[in-house]
């Protein structure tokens, strides 16, 4: 598995909330991740439960089995910069002067490609962090990233910061950041729904990453509903069986068959319930080959009927656990 993870994905599609369970997923067997959110929407913190995460790295889960531990970071463009003004100029109470007139917004502001900078470089960081023994702080990254609309522009900035500063400490943190964001370090993943459009997005987006020289990773098929109807069942819901279903459900106890009858009136709702189920089969279906020409490696993440809470994050993390090790 690489050290950095990125989860993108067509906005709907749960991309956070896969971001999140692939975090819980790797923390195992005593390993330590780092999930790294770079959009300010705090969706990690409401996920975990958790009040809204600062710019400093925060234990916020433990993953099952081994121990292992989350922690999470939301990066702040603003901060980052103060970083990176010490980091590299020494500036210290200088720089902090400059946020106060206002001048880190400014900067941060009129060139939005200085704040992707400083995101991925961030995040980066993490991943080449070593403590006092020389070991990895952390064994993986996970980066909840921006849309797929945008990811390949988001992690290629550097490349193009790299051009203009052609030397000095820019180009050479520019050059720092691309060299692992386009190595077997990264992987990049992409999530998606068993729909059309989402689908298509994550073809035009894998193709963009594989021309930028970025590595793609998986793709994440998420929210993946249950088929209710076998092949026979189906095929009886594309056709006229009115009569059929009727004498059905007059023998399961439903009221009569006859014309106006509780079983008779059941009919209708149930064949047109049935008709879009076998629609939406069909519909999966064709999505499904659409993303088996993609030729990656595929998770499946099932619907969660009442929705995400932490429970279901780590119901989630032990589904992709089963597929990674299956693999």
């Amino acid at each position: 598995m690489s050290r950095l993870q990125v989860v993108s994905g067509k906005g709907g599609t749960g991309k956070t909330t896969v971001a999140a369970a692939l975090a819980l997923a790797l923390a195992r067997e005593g390993k330590r991740t780092l999930l790294v959110e770079v959009e300010g929407r705090q969706g990690l913190a409401q996920l975990f439960g958790a009040e809204a995460l600062p710019y400093e790295e925060r234990k916020i889960a433990v993953a099952p089995g081994g121990g292992g531990e989350v922690f999470a970071l939301a990066i702040d463009a603003e901060r980052a910069l103060l970083d990176y003004l010490q980091m590299f100029y020494k500036l210290g109470s200088a720089g902090r002067a400059l946020k106060k007139l206002g001048a880190i917004d400014f900067a941060t502001t009129i060139a939005p490609g200085l704040r992707d900078v400083l995101l991925t470089g961030k995040a980066c960081e993490a991943v080449r962090r070593k403590d006092k023994a020389g070991r990895y702080v952390y064994d993986h990254v996970i980066m909840d990233a921006p849309p797929t609309g945008r990811i390949t522009r988001f992690l290629n900035v550097n490349d193009e910061v790299a051009g203009l500063a052609r030397f000095g400490p820019i180009h050479n943190q520019a050059q720092a950041v691309m060299k692992v964001l386009k190595s077997p370090e990264t992987a990049v993943h992409l999530v998606t729904l068993l729909e059309e459009m989402p689908v298509q997005e994550t073809a035009d987006g894998i193709g963009e990453l594989r021309e930028a020289g970025l590595p793609v990773g998986r793709v994440v098929v998420n929210m993946v509903r249950p088929h209710h109807l076998d092949e026979d069942t189906l095929r009886t819901a594309a056709g006229d069986h009115r009569a059929e279903v009727a004498r059905a459900l007059s023998r399961a106890g439903l009221g009569g068959a006859r014309r106006g009858g509780l079983a008779e009136r059941l009919v209708d709702p149930l064949l047109t319930q049935a008709a879009e189920h076998a629609s939406r089969v069909e519909l999966e279906r064709a999505q499904r080959t659409v993303l088996a020409g993609l030729d990656l490696p595929t998770y499946e993440l099932p619907l969660l009927g009442a929705g995400v809470d932490l429970a279901g994050l780590y119901e989630l993390a032990k589904d992709l656990r089963k597929q990674t090790v299956a693999e």
